[in-house]
């Protein structure tokens, strides 16, 4: 049976500190391809990651900026990202980057790109109001790393990874603050909205496409539920 997917896909993916990740790119659009085949539909929201990251370092290590200057700034690398993405679909995606989550999209393409919107709005919250937009009641969020942790396992030894985790725990851990080129597992405000419309997300790492198709499968998979 043919489904319809919301997927906040990390900036991560697409592009890290040595350069553009083409040959994930590739791999990328070969498994979406091969799953518009057997009649599934993507909406893919693409993030900023390092690129916007940089860019609003440099803004802010010049002089005083905004944090709405900085917003437009992570934006315009983001929607860089997303036209990329865009563009190595070609004629199998729609024309246009959808910016405006709050519009009912209306395409008969099975591949819609999508990308930030306005300051203080983070991809992953423009992916929830997309889904919602379009009642679709789960978001999947591809990014570098198999699970949430319940703190930054980077940072502390005894950080424990979580596989299903209610809208309240995961909150309390996120907090309720975001701010441009923040790096959560899934953002405060996109966490806060997904939580009141009760919607699931599962958080994968985008790099294990085998796994992410277990999950599109209904299978076992890692990554971690937010429901």
């Amino acid at each position: 049976m043919s489904q319809t997917f919301v997927i906040s896909v990390g900036g991560s993916l697409v592009v890290k500190k040595e350069g553009i990740q083409t040959a994930w790119l590739k791999k990328f659009r070969q498994f979406i391809l091969r799953e518009v085949k057997k009649g599934n539909r993507f909406y893919l929201v693409v993030g900023g990651g390092v690129t916007a990251r940089q860019y609003i370092k440099a803004a802010k290590n010049i002089t005083r900026v905004s944090e709405a200057d900085c917003d437009w700034v992570g934006i315009g690398a983001n929607r860089l990202n997303a036209h990329l993405v865009r563009a190595i679909f070609g004629t199998q995606a729609h024309p246009e980057i959808i910016i405006d989550p709050t519009k009912k999209v209306i395409s008969r393409k099975k591949i819609i790109i999508a990308a930030g919107y306005q300051p203080g709005w983070s991809t992953d919250y423009v992916a929830v109001l997309l889904a919602r937009t379009q009642r679709i009641n789960k978001v999947i969020n591809l990014s570098n790393i198999d699970y949430a942790y319940n703190k930054d396992p980077r940072l502390f030894k005894d950080a424990q990874k979580l596989i299903n985790v209610a809208w309240p725990e995961f909150r309390h851990i996120v907090g309720n603050v975001w701010q441009p080129g923040t790096n959560t597992p899934f953002d405060p405000i996109a966490s806060r909205t997904a939580a009141q419309y009760r919607m699931a997300v599962a958080i994968l790492n985008g790099v294990n496409l085998s796994n992410f198709s277990r999950y599109l499968r209904g299978q076992s998979f890692i990554g971690t539920t937010i429901k």
